[in-house]
């Protein structure tokens, strides 16, 4: 089995065990940047906390792009790193006004997928992992991102080389995956690496990814 194969494999067991998962809903673009930047070093339910209260604070985003540096950093408090993520978010939104005119984004759905990539990238805080959820999940334009869940449960599959940078995987594994798999592969590989494959312990006994995973097969024993 080569990659490609092992990876609609992977796609096809995770789907198997816990069905073609479901995207929270759909922010506009500009919502979607800011919600995965404070995503950054925390878990969902931070950056949840932090993202209402950032909008139940400021009614528009030029409100936010305005205000006191203080407020942000108090409203986005729950996500962490608030000190570092409110200016960053301040400063990303000044950018985009002075490059712009506004901060509307809808003129990214006319780019291909590397040319929107590329001027998401433009920004202090924005990695490939930020932009590849923007392009993915707000844009319907083919990027995978790869978070640390990912990171991990590939590499020990055997999906990328162990020395490949995260970077380097959004490309890599992009490669691999189907287009049309790449929301359901990256949301339940997640899911994967929370439930079962985790970073100490991994639970490989319960594991559905066995038959496939080169660090399973090179246990002990097996």
């Amino acid at each position: 089995m080569n990659l490609h194969e092992c990876a609609e494999e992977v796609n096809r067991r995770l789907i198997e065990k816990y069905g073609d998962p479901s995207w929270r809903d759909t922010l506009p673009i500009l919502d979607e940047l800011i919600s995965t930047i404070l995503s950054q070093n925390t878990n969902d339910t931070n950056r949840d906390r932090a993202f209402s209260k950032l909008k139940g604070s400021f009614e528009m985003w030029e409100d936010v792009r305005d205000a006191d540096a203080y407020a942000v950093i108090e409203a986005i408090r729950s996500a962490g790193l608030a000190n570092q993520k409110g200016p960053r978010i301040q400063k990303i939104l000044q950018q985009i006004t002075v490059e712009r005119g506004s901060l509307e984004l809808d003129f990214l759905r006319e780019l291909t997928a590397e040319d929107a990539m590329n001027w998401l990238m433009q920004f202090n805080g924005v990695g490939p992992k930020t932009a590849s959820i923007v392009l993915l999940f707000s844009l319907e334009k083919p990027a995978f991102p790869v978070d640390t869940h990912i990171q991990r449960v590939t590499g020990r599959i055997g999906l990328r080389p162990e020395e490949m940078s995260s970077e380097q995987a959004h490309r890599h594994l992009g490669e691999l995956f189907p287009p049309e798999s790449y929301k359901s592969a990256h949301l339940n590989i997640i899911r994967l690496g929370r439930e079962v494959c985790h970073p100490r312990h991994p639970a490989c006994d319960i594991c559905v990814l066995q038959p496939l995973c080169n660090f399973y097969q090179s246990l002990d024993g097996l």
